[in-house]
């Protein structure tokens, strides 16, 4: 993976502690979150927590349900298509995809940190924008293709209660799982803190 440009990293709170991941099929990683209501240091915490969180498992993108919050809340960090790193927080977000002949779908490998070390191809379409609120309560907006349309469709998801599993069919699954159980002794219980 790349590494963050200093400046992607500056619009994300530091100073967070590394939580365990939450795992596929515990509770609350099935079930919508609840919406944000409250812009506080409680909020700032959290956030700070999942940047810290999302960094030490390596990944682009965290949503709260991720470390067992029920808030509907996401950060990420990740490239577009071509190179640029955008990172952000989103809170109660609301994802826009293309329709009719603006639909193209993107057949890519898919993985998830609350289902690590599996991958699959999973189609999702090729662009996406979100919109929702940032720490401080106020209106943001991102858009983007390639891996940043498909960490914002996926957070997006997370907030929903939908996990990239339940976007695939028997087969890919079955593979997942397999993918999954090999790797397990690479992310015990507690992981990544």
């Amino acid at each position: 993976m790349a590494t963050p440009s200093p400046a992607a990293r500056a619009v994300l709170p530091e100073g967070g502690t590394v939580r365990p991941i939450t795992r596929w099929g515990a509770d609350v990683m099935h079930r919508p979150q609840q919406p944000v209501t409250s812009y506080d240091e409680e909020l700032r915490q959290l956030v700070a927590d999942m940047t810290a969180t999302m960094y030490a498992a390596d990944g682009v993108g965290l949503a709260a349900c991720q470390i067992g919050v029920d808030r509907a809340v996401f950060v990420f960090d990740c490239p577009d298509e071509s190179g640029t790193y955008v990172a952000g927080v989103v809170c109660n977000p609301v994802v826009t995809l293309p329709e009719g002949r603006e639909r193209h779908l993107d057949e890519a490998e898919e993985g998830c940190l609350s289902y690590p070390g599996a991958f699959v191809d999973c189609a999702r379409p090729d662009v996406a924008s979100v919109t929702g609120t940032g720490l401080d309560g106020e209106p943001v907006s991102y858009a983007g293709d390639g891996l940043l349309a498909r960490a914002l469709q996926h957070e997006t998801d997370h907030t929903l209660g939908t996990v990239f599993g339940d976007r695939i069919g028997d087969k890919a699954r079955k593979k997942l799982r397999k993918a999954h159980d090999k790797a397990a002794d690479d992310y015990p219980p507690g992981w990544p803190a």
